[in-house]
């Protein structure tokens, strides 16, 4: 297996090529869908994948699996995420979406592409079409991964549940990438645990209805949970070491119809974000210890806890992550690839490669050219990547990373 990129492979586009990006690009921020709905956006790159020669299947209800085949040699994973979110878009861009959707309790929403994985998409089409017309300069198979419900952490699951890795060659190692608010043509990489775990968590207090001038009558389950919420908070300033990051965040908090009715019940929501698995348990045993702690107080009955929805590890390789750090050196250049911590945000990629014991990298690419003021971060109704060098970046980093361990 050749460790290094070799010059025959070539990671750069022509201006046909580039145009081509461009309209895809236009055509998938201008197009989104919500998790696990994303219909059409699946059929469009099983066209894509069609156009190219490459054998393709759906997977996981709205994904699709591109299998790449070039001669004998290794099997890479790659993964692009396809899902957009229940935003507003505000960019004042002419392919802006005007797109709306439904979500899963039957609101009606608008939905954007509001943290890139259009980009995600582009770069992964024009990637595989790059290498398509590359096939001396490589040799091995290559599994395009594209994943559904990243949003909802319900899509990665999904593919596996549907036999993923039964049906498509098991890679030596999976890679992929997101595009981040920071400096377009640049990469952040992590080595180790890169971004957080999530738990999410609905919290049912019940009460005791009464007349607000009679609150010897009540039990108030907007008291309890005020006293729970600020409790909670005292998981990670208290019982963590002060060197071990985590987040307990609530969201929302739903109570009553009226200012003078104490009502029988109040619900909120827990996001919690831990890097490692020890502190991933003791912060959700202290939150039920916490809650039903904070009832007994309050003498009311004991709290539902309903888990919404979880996030798995992303830990990146050590060996591989610092294999592709070279290889996105040698591509970009030393002063275009930095070492980034851990970030708290979640992922569900870093499943794909647990459930079958096989290594994997992820890394961030910016996507915004300088300017006054923050940039856009994600989920934001502002957040639209400058097309370059943001768009070029993500090609060259997936067809370098691939070509690490492909080229010829």
């Amino acid at each position: 297996m050749n460790h290094e990129i070799t010059a025959s492979l070539s990671t750069t586009l022509d201006s046909e090529q580039t145009s081509a990006m461009h309209e895809m690009y236009r055509h998938l921020h201008a197009n989104p869908e919500l998790s696990m709905q994303e219909h059409r956006t699946a059929a469009y790159i099983s066209q894509q994948l069609d156009a190219l020669g490459i054998e393709n299947f759906a997977c996981g209800g709205t994904g699709v699996v591109g299998i790449q085949r070039n001669g004998e040699g290794p099997v890479i994973g790659f993964r692009a995420d396809t899902d957009g979110l229940p935003i507003a878009e505000d960019t004042g861009a002419d392919y802006a979406s005007s797109v709306r959707g439904t979500l899963a309790d039957g609101t009606e929403v608008p939905v954007m592409h509001g943290c890139g994985h259009d980009t995600h998409v582009t770069a992964a089409l024009t990637s595989a079409a790059l290498l398509s017309e590359q096939t001396d300069a490589w040799s091995g198979t290559i599994v395009w991964i594209f994943q559904p419900g990243e949003e909802t952490s319900a899509g990665a699951r999904a593919m596996l549940d549907d036999g993923l890795w039964d049906k498509a060659p098991r890679p030596e190692v999976i890679l992929g990438q997101h595009v981040f608010p920071f400096a377009a043509g640049s990469i952040g990489i992590t080595s180790g645990p890169a971004m957080a775990m999530a738990d999410s968590l609905k919290v049912t207090l019940r009460g005791k209805q009464s007349h607000g001038s009679m609150p010897q009558d009540s039990i108030d389950p907007i008291l309890l949970g005020a006293h729970t919420i600020t409790r909670l908070q005292g998981l990670v300033s208290r019982e963590l070491h002060p060197q071990t990051p985590a987040v307990v965040t609530c969201g929302t908090f739903h109570a009553g119809l009226k200012e003078n009715i104490i009502p029988d019940h109040a619900e909120f929501t827990l996001n919690i974000r831990t890097l490692d698995d020890s502190a991933r348990s003791k912060i959700l045993s202290g939150v039920k210890r916490i809650v039903e702690a904070e009832a007994a107080a309050s003498n009311a009955p004991i709290p539902e806890i309903v888990k919404l929805n979880s996030f798995p590890k992303l830990h990146n390789d050590p060996e591989h992550t610092e294999r592709i750090k070279q290889a996105l050196t040698a591509e970009l250049g030393a002063d275009q690839v930095a070492e980034l911590p851990p970030a708290m945000g979640s992922e569900d990629f870093g499943a794909l490669g647990d459930e079958i014991a096989v290594p994997y990298v992820y890394w961030f690419f910016g996507g915004f050219l300088p300017r006054t003021g923050d940039f856009p971060v994600n989920h934001s109704p502002y957040f639209l990547p400058d097309y370059e060098p943001t768009l070029a970046t993500g090609v060259r980093a997936a067809t370098a990373g691939i070509g690490h361990y492909l080229a010829r």
